[in-house]
Parts: structure tokens; C-alpha cells; sequence
């Protein structure tokens, strides 16, 4: 595969930042980069975090090309098993009082990811939240939390057992570590919750290391962070198990990646956090377009909307920077 050179990959880039609707992982705007490829309607999105070095950052570059140039795999290599799929809501850790307001954007679903264990907020904030998601998808719905690794095993193990009254589907991330994963793992065992593992994945030199520990039952998969379809492919089959294909907060041009993913995986038994477009107060993509109920999309950027979320130049020019130095690690 013959990598674009930094002049054919910065020869025609937008660099925007999106507002929020609320609050998310610490974030009210999130910056990225579209990256225009085989030509001027073929795009994808380098959207590592600002604060992610050049190392971490690079992998989420590589998928961004593969997506502009279409390097992906193709049907004979990977087939399409589905040209719909389905999604959950997710909700920051905001107030339960702004449970209605922030799910209702979603529309129809039936599933709901849960954020926890939000630095300055207590187990008692936990609770209600999740009592609030659960009343408002009802008992035919289904509650994920994600802890995103900041508990330690007790702090997980109390959280766990406090939350288990609003039936839980799985614990995402409750710990950081892959042998905090497997403790958790086998005391809360009895409770049928599942583990799942998203940092363990996407953050790991060797990302099928918690699930060859023994360490959790559910893979969340993000395309860019494991650098592509294909790379995040190959560590599915490796793994051996079950998966949800979640976002790493991209605008949709970046979703219709993992939108790619997850139609060529043969089961996926899990709703997948895909809708996360839904937490811009504005998108990139031309108005009206949008996944709906979550079928693919033209991934074309509205030069409106790019032109005026645009950046200053100076961080316009950081991004460029950056980018051309995580070509030269990939």
C-alpha cells in the first residue's frame, strides 16, 4: 500500500471545530481534521485528541487515509452483512435532572451508554443518572455504563453492586488495567454483568491482550485509534469476541468508517455507539444528510459548514504539523 506523500496528503484539508451540546470526555469544541483523498468528494477524518502524542496519534492518520483513498477492504476480502445498524444513545455525565433532554435528541433507540465515574461527581450521581436513562428507556430497554477506567476494583466492585438494581446490559471499562479488568472480571462474575474493554483495545501495544487475559467478555471497538477497518478487522477475528463498534467522538465523516466496520461484522448481537453526531450542535456533512436510523451516508463535507467552524490558522497549521509528522511514523 503506497502511502500518500505530506503534499498529496495536505493538499486539500479542512480543519473545523464543533461545538458540543454538552460537556463530553472534559470537551466543549472538538477539533479535527478532513482530509480529502482519491478526489475532491472522498474523505476522512485524522481526529486524535489534541492532548494524544505523535506515537498515539498516528494510527488514527492511518485510518484516515485508508478511508480518503479507499484502502479499506473491499467485498471479496470482507463481505457486507448489513446495511443497517443499529445504535445506542450516549449520555455524558450530566445531571439526571438533563437525562429527557439530552436522550430525546436521539430519536427512536433503544439502548442507552451511561457515562460514570466522572472526576467531582460521587456514586450517589452515578445512581441517579442511571435511574433516569432506565426510566426513560423503560424496562424493555437496555443500560451499558462506561467508567472509562476510573475506578479501582473495590471503587468498582461497590459501584457495580450499587447499579446492578437498574439492569445492566454490560460495565465498560470499569478499571484501568488489564489485571484490574480480570479481578473485577471474576468478582462481579455471579451477577451476570459483562465486562467490556475500550481503553484495554485501543490504548494497548498489543490490543487482543485482554481478551487472550481472560480479562473481558466484549470488545468496543473504534476504527481510528486501531488505525483502520482492516487493522480493527483482523483484531476482531483474533479476539474471539463479541463486539460493539463505538465512535471515538468524530464528526460523521469519521462515523461512516466505523459505519463500514460494523456492517462487515458477521454477528453483532450489541447496538453500537455510532450516533455520537448527535452531541455537535453542528455537523460537517450537508443538512439533512445523517445516518437516521443508522444506514450509510454520503460522507461529503459541507463547505458552509467548514468554512465557518474553521479554525484559526495557527491551528489550522498545528494540525498540518501534526499531521505530517504521524506520516512520517506510519
Amino acid at each position: 500500500m503506497r502511502l500518500p506523500t505530506a503534499d498529496e496528503l495536505l493538499a486539500n484539508v479542512r480543519v473545523v471545530a464543533l461545538p458540543l451540546r454538552t460537556q463530553f470526555r472534559g470537551l466543549t469544541v472538538r477539533e479535527t481534521m478532513l482530509i480529502a483523498g482519491a478526489n475532491e468528494n472522498s474523505w476522512g477524518e485524522f481526529a486524535a485528541f489534541t492532548e494524544y502524542d505523535d506515537d498515539e496519534s498516528a494510527p488514527w492518520l492511518a485510518s484516515a487515509i485508508e478511508q480518503a483513498w479507499h484502502l479499506g477492504p473491499n467485498r471479496d476480502e470482507r463481505p457486507i452483512f448489513r446495511d443497517e445498524v443499529r445504535t445506542n444513545a450516549t449520555l455524558p455525565a450530566v445531571s439526571a435532572g438533563e437525562v429527557p433532554d439530552v436522550l430525546g435528541r436521539f430519536g427512536d433507540f433503544r439502548t442507552v451508554k451511561v457515562k460514570v465515574a466522572e472526576t467531582g461527581q460521587t456514586l450517589d450521581d452515578d445512581v441517579a443518572r442511571v435511574r433516569a436513562a432506565r426510566e426513560f428507556v423503560g424496562d424493555s430497554g437496555r443500560v451499558r455504563i462506561d467508567a472509562n477506567g476510573g475506578w479501582n476494583v473495590d471503587e468498582a466492585e461497590h459501584a457495580i453492586r450499587a447499579l446492578e438494581q437498574f439492569d445492566l446490559e454490560y460495565v465498560e471499562q470499569p478499571c484501568a488495567t488489564v489485571d484490574e479488568l480480570y479481578e473485577i472480571k471474576t468478582r462481579v462474575h455471579g451477577l451476570g454483568i459483562p465486562i467490556a474493554a475500550d481503553e484495554s483495545v485501543r490504548k494497548a501495544a498489543d490490543p487482543v491482550a485482554v481478551a487472550r487475559a481472560g480479562a473481558a467478555d466484549i470488545l468496543v471497538v473504534k476504527v481510528a485509534p486501531l488505525g483502520g477497518v482492516r487493522r480493527a478487522l483482523d483484531i476482531i477475528d483474533e479476539a474471539g469476541l463479541p463486539v460493539v463498534v463505538s465512535s471515538a467522538l468524530e464528526s460523521s465523516i469519521g462515523l461512516a468508517a466505523s459505519f463500514d466496520l460494523a456492517s462487515r461484522i458477521e454477528t453483532l448481537d450489541y447496538d453500537c455507539g455510532i450516533a455520537t453526531n448527535v452531541l455537535f450542535e453542528r455537523d460537517i456533512i450537508p443538512p439533512g444528510v445523517s445516518f437516521g436510523t443508522w444506514t450509510a451516508a454520503p460522507g461529503i463535507v459541507d463547505e458552509t459548514a467548514a468554512r465557518e467552524l474553521s479554525v484559526s490558522p495557527e491551528r489550522a497549521q498545528w494540525w498540518r504539523e501534526r499531521a505530517t509528522r504521524c506520516l512520517a511514523l506510519l
